[in-house]
C-alpha cells in the first residue's frame, strides 16, 4: 500500500473516532488554543481570530492520557484556511456535521453560531511520539 494511501485511511479512522479538537488561531497579540467541537460560535474570540486572521491550525488526536500515549496515539495537525460555509454548501455540511454530532443541534441552530470549514493545505501526522508525516492536500 502506497505511503500517502495508508496515511490518508489513519486519517479517516482518527477523524471518525474523535468528537474534539484544538484549534490554534491568531489574534492580534498572540495565538490562541481552543479545545472545539469543529464549530465555532460568532461571538468567541477563535471567531474574530479567524474574521482577522484566517489562516488556522487544528490538532486532533487519540491520546488517553495513559503512558501508552508514547508508543500509540496518533496526532494530525491540519494547517489552512478557515471560512464561514455559505448557502448552498451549508446544508449537506450541516447533516455531517450533526450526523457525527446530534446532540449539538440547538447549538448549531442558534443565530450566533457560525458554521466554519477549513481547507486543509497539509496534514501533519506524528506517530509513536516522534515519527512525523505530511500529507499535502492538492486542489
Amino acid at each position: 500500500m502506497h505511503v500517502s494511501t495508508q496515511l490518508v485511511q489513519t486519517l479517516k479512522a482518527l477523524f471518525s473516532s474523535q468528537r474534539l479538537a484544538i484549534l490554534a488561531t491568531e489574534g492580534k497579540e498572540q495565538p490562541y488554543g481552543n479545545l472545539v467541537v469543529f464549530a465555532a460560535t460568532r461571538s468567541t474570540r477563535k471567531y474574530a481570530n479567524l474574521s482577522g486572521a484566517p489562516r488556522a491550525a487544528m490538532v486532533i488526536d487519540s491520546r488517553t492520557n495513559h503512558e501508552s500515549d508514547f508508543h500509540k496515539a496518533i496526532a494530525a495537525t491540519a494547517t489552512g484556511i478557515v471560512k464561514e460555509v455559505e448557502d448552498p454548501e451549508k446544508e449537506p455540511l450541516l447533516r455531517l456535521y450533526l450526523s457525527k454530532h446530534p446532540y449539538l443541534k440547538d447549538f448549531v441552530s442558534s443565530p450566533t453560531c457560525a458554521l466554519l470549514r477549513m481547507n486543509v493545505e497539509t496534514y501533519y501526522v506524528v506517530r509513536q511520539f516522534q515519527n512525523v508525516m505530511e500529507l499535502h492536500i492538492k486542489e
